[in-house]
This record gives structure tokens, C-alpha cells and sequence, in this order.
């Protein structure tokens, strides 16, 4: 059961970010995006190269994830997209607050996973070879 739902929650995230990243391409080039996206989320991007530099990692991180290699690395490197998603949703757009709260919920779980690969990047005193 518990590989079933890392599994599940692996898959669910990698779907996401990779149809947001490409979602955020069709925004980039300016065509219509098959989701739209909120006015308050592309007021963030003042800076065309932010928008970018973030559907770019969402993309890249959506495929580790779908490709089960380095999921810890792209969970790592999703944890701030995913904090932005949700203060984004709980103090400006409350349309897609349920979506952003299940992300969350799937990325904790996947940390939880990584516990203990995450734990050694806490170590004071890392072990010297």
C-alpha cells in the first residue's frame, strides 16, 4: 500500500507540473492556452524570463517524476513552486485553492517518503570521506 501511493502521488504530481509547464508555454508564445490561467498568477511574472525559467523547471520536474529517476532532486527543486502555488491561492485567487491544497498534499507525502535522504541535508557535522 504504501508503494501504491508513492507511486500514485508521484504520477499525479509529474501529470500536473508537466501540463502546467506546457500549459505555460502556450502563455509564453502567446496562443491560447487549453487552461487558462488566472490574471492574478501572470501579474507575478512582471518578467517574461521568470515565466519562462519556471514552466521550463515545472516541465523538467514533471518528467523525473514520470520517469522515476531523481524524484527526490525534483521534489526538492518543486518545493518552492508548490509554497508559491498555495500563498498564491490562499491570499489572491481562491478559484483553484483546492488544487493547490491537493499539491501540497502530494508533495508532503513524497517528502515524508525522502525523509531520510532529506534528513542528511541537515547534518551539522556532515561525515568526512
Amino acid at each position: 500500500m504504501k508503494h501504491l501511493l508513492f507511486h500514485v502521488s508521484r504520477i499525479l504530481l509529474g501529470v500536473i507540473f508537466l501540463g502546467a509547464g506546457i500549459n505555460g508555454y502556450f502563455v509564453i508564445l502567446q496562443f491560447d492556452p487549453f487552461i487558462p490561467t488566472s490574471p492574478e498568477a501572470m501579474a507575478l511574472f512582471e518578467f517574461q524570463y521568470l515565466l519562462v525559467a519556471e514552466k521550463t523547471l515545472e516541465v523538467i520536474c514533471g518528467v523525473l517524476l514520470l520517469c522515476n529517476r531523481f524524484v527526490p532532486l525534483a521534489v526538492a527543486l518543486l518545493a518552492p513552486i508548490i509554497a508559491n502555488i498555495v500563498l498564491l491561492h490562499v491570499f489572491l485567487d481562491h478559484s483553484l485553492l483546492p488544487l493547490a491544497i491537493a499539491l501540497l498534499l502530494l508533495h508532503v507525502y513524497l517528502l515524508i517518503y525522502y525523509k531520510n535522504t532529506f534528513m542528511k541535508l541537515l547534518e551539522k557535522q556532515p561525515p568526512v570521506p
